[in-house]
């Protein structure tokens, strides 16, 4: 029998922790993140079905900035985590008016359709379902919003972020115009 070197074992377990571990501190980038659903998806190929997971993200600093994603994977970790980095991706700036938006605004997506009203301060923010974390992630504090048609959470996301994406004051259109607001 061999005589095995109790160095070289050192070395090989070193080297075998050395690949799998992280040493790297998470940046803290000021983000706040909310998964707002996560949901099993099957697909039947000739062999069965094979299960996946797919993950509705949303992160904002609630500051009026504010970004939704989709991750999609065979487990609910890895499908969470590509959710996170699509939604920081997809990031906007939104238009605000103090601590409301600016006008009332309709928009849909798909079958649902999101409709977005100022609110007087200190109202706070009313909202259900899936636009609620949306709205809160992004700074609004006081708005009123209701959901119409369809109440499947990935449109009704999409409708609230393309809602808040189309917002304007008068000023912005009044510059997209080439006239002053009170030509407006």
């Amino acid at each position: 029998m061999a005589e095995v070197n109790k160095n070289d074992n050192k070395r090989r377990s070193d080297n075998k922790s050395r690949g799998r571990r992280d040493d790297r501190k998470p940046v803290d980038d000021g983000l706040t993140k909310i998964m707002v659903n996560v949901r099993s998806v099957q697909k039947v190929i000739k062999g069965g079905r094979t299960l996946s997971f797919s993950a509705l993200c949303v992160v904002g600093d609630k500051k009026g900035r504010v970004g939704i994603g989709t991750g999609k994977a065979r487990e609910t970790v890895n499908a969470i985590e590509k959710g996170f980095n699509d939604a920081k991706k997809n990031m906007i700036t939104i238009t605000m008016a103090g601590t409301t938006i600016p006008h009332e605004i309709k928009m849909k997506y798909g079958a649902s359709l999101i409709h977005l009203m100022p609110a007087k301060q200190g109202t706070g923010v009313i909202a259900g379902g899936a636009a609620r974390p949306v709205l809160e992630l992004a700074g609004i504090k006081d708005i009123t919003a209701k959901n119409h048609g369809s109440n499947n959470k990935i449109n009704t996301v999409r409708a609230t972020f393309e809602a808040l994406k189309a917002l304007q004051t008068a000023e912005q259109v009044a510059e997209n115009r080439g006239k002053t607001v009170e030509e407006l």
